[in-house]
């Protein structure tokens, strides 16, 4: 059996900007700046690690930033719901929803997710595509703020729902390097898709196992992912 792990912005979806302005509202609202939200690099960070960074560098100090987190995710879900609404403005990338949907039917598979969006806001992203349910397991980036330690909390979840992983067995499928990194600091397949903001020759540059373009070839992508094979 093996653990399909995937990332969700660029990988499943696209909410083309709604995560960033949820969050410079929240910023403003909870510490009073959102810093230089417009010229920080989301691409694979957690959420921890963007208001921790964000905040660091406006001056705020780290025992304030501790002690209003809880606030600043409460506004940034309130504000992600709202311009999310209901959910036209998710851009699902090409075959996600099939490959999804075909490795949850498969009794040598369990699909989660390992993402830089903490629960909630996972939540809100994927609910309007109906593929939320199928993710049966996951980390988020309220769990830690380094990714590289995400996988350990996954593969602990997972072990409680009956289902215990060796890293080798595990596979992690995200459009930026700091995917790959994370898969490759505990020994996962690391697969990488081009769907987000970074190119195909840039991440293969990274050394994924498994690169594609995108996911639009069902079949393939499929075959590849379960077989292993590179």
């Amino acid at each position: 059996m093996r653990l399909f792990l995937f990332d969700i912005d660029g990988t499943l979806v696209s909410v083309r900007g709604a995560g960033r302005a949820a969050f410079a509202a929240a910023l403003k609202h909870t510490y009073g700046t959102d810093g230089a939200i417009d010229r920080y690099d989301f691409r694979g960070r957690t959420d921890l690690r963007i208001v921790h960074e964000l905040m660091t560098a406006a001056g705020i100090d780290a025992e304030r930033i501790r002690a209003r987190l809880d606030d600043c995710f409460r506004v940034y879900v309130r504000e992600l719901a709202r311009l999310i609404g209901d959910g036209s403005t998710v851009k699902l990338m090409p075959g996600v929803t099939e490959i999804v949907r075909r490795l949850d039917a498969r009794s040598d598979a369990l699909v989660g997710l390992l993402t830089g969006n903490i629960e909630a806001g996972a939540r809100i992203k994927l609910e309007p595509t109906g593929l939320w349910p199928l993710f049966r397991v996951g980390a988020y980036g309220g769990d830690d703020a380094d990714r590289r330690r995400l996988p350990a909390i996954v593969r602990e979840r997972a072990r409680r729902l009956g289902h215990d992983f060796t890293f080798d067995r595990v596979t992690i499928i995200g459009d930026t390097p700091l995917d790959v990194e994370c898969a490759r600091s505990c020994g996962a397949v690391a697969v990488a898709v081009a769907t987000g903001q970074h190119g195909a020759e840039e991440l293969a540059t990274c050394g994924p196992d498994l690169l594609f373009g995108d996911l639009s070839d069902v079949d393939r992508v499929v075959a590849h992912l379960t077989s292993g094979a590179t």
